[in-house]
């Protein structure tokens, strides 16, 4: 697995944990960092500063995956689905080395590991409406 793509699994795991109990991000995120055994993954780094970047901008993020997820609710959508398409939103919007097409098919493809059948394509669409809007 590309380090990216573990690093991505991660930040996942951590917002997911964030998402189910109801707690800050960046405060699951430090308990996460905590268990980790040393040497550390290189791509921690960068799996920290999703997190860290989703976190920051959680409002903004989920104000555009609500308005472009048409039909559906942030809380209607399966928590492995909203939070794929947080660090992909962050990704498109906020991460400049990262291709938007790169951000939506690395989400896609977690999506399709993990989560429903109808996942990817949901995912594909809403990231891709996204996408056309942060280009503008």
């Amino acid at each position: 697995m590309p380090a990216r793509r573990k690093a991505r699994k991660r930040a996942l795991d951590v917002l997911y944990e964030a998402d189910l109990r109801d707690k800050p991000p960046v405060e699951v995120l430090a308990g996460y960092v905590q268990r980790i055994e040393q040497p550390r993954p290189e791509h921690l780094g960068y799996a920290v500063g999703l997190v860290e970047g989703v976190a920051e901008h959680l409002n903004r993020i989920d104000e555009l995956i609500a308005s472009y997820a048409e039909g559906w609710t942030l809380e209607r959508m399966p928590v492995v689905d909203r939070n794929l398409a947080r660090i992909a939103v962050y990704e498109l919007l906020y991460v400049d080395e990262i291709d938007d097409a790169v951000a939506i098919s690395e989400a896609v493809e977690l999506a399709r590991q993990m989560s429903t059948d109808d996942s990817p394509r949901f995912l594909n669409g809403v990231l891709g409406r996204i996408a056309e809007y942060a280009t503008r």
